[in-house]
């Protein structure tokens, strides 16, 4: 097996695309944007980083399941000097599958200078507290602090999710 080695930092040339923050079109009802930083473990911001975002329709239906033909379901945004990322999108549905019931989320991936591996984490709405608190993903974080860097903050602009890669208040990330 091949060891991992530190990828990029061509995130900013190869592979962005036009409008490829916009999940949803710009002028589609009901959407929101979430927007945060992505931080190092200084606090400072990471400039080159590129950001994923993966999610289901309003209703819990995937791009390859049923939603809508103007939604792509997935997005890419690269961060600025500011390490700022910005994604429009509509607010995903609860999603069913077998016996589970998750809460709506976005699935994130984060490719960055300095990574072996890109990192995955979810965003979960503070305007969701029953559906979050039966998610059995959220439920596998248990500490309050940790738990809490899941969980976006609403803002007048949207949903505001800053994604710290390590040090104090480090994002939770998943194994995936």
């Amino acid at each position: 097996m091949t060891p991992s080695q530190t990828i990029g930092p061509f995130f900013g040339f190869a592979l962005p695309w036009p409008d490829g923050e916009l999940v949803v079109p710009a002028q589609t009802p009901g959407a929101v944007r979430l927007f945060g930083r992505v931080l190092d473990g200084k606090g400072e911001p990471v400039t080159d980083a590129l950001v994923e975002s993966w999610q289901c329709d309003a209703e819990g239906r995937y791009a390859s399941g049923g939603a809508a033909s103007w939604f792509r379901g997935f997005g890419r945004c690269p961060t600025d000097r500011d390490g700022a990322f910005a994604i429009l999108t509509v607010k995903p549905g609860t999603i069913r599958v077998a016996d589970f019931v998750y809460a709506p989320h976005v699935l994130l991936t984060v490719h960055a200078r300095g990574l072996l591996k890109r990192v995955s984490t979810r965003i979960y709405f503070p305007d969701e507290p029953e559906a979050n608190a039966g998610d059995p993903v959220l439920a596998c974080v248990a500490d309050g602090a940790q738990r809490a860097t899941l969980i976006a903050a609403a803002t007048d602009e949207g949903y505001r999710f800053d994604i710290r890669l390590q040090g104090d208040g480090e994002t939770v990330f998943f194994d995936v």
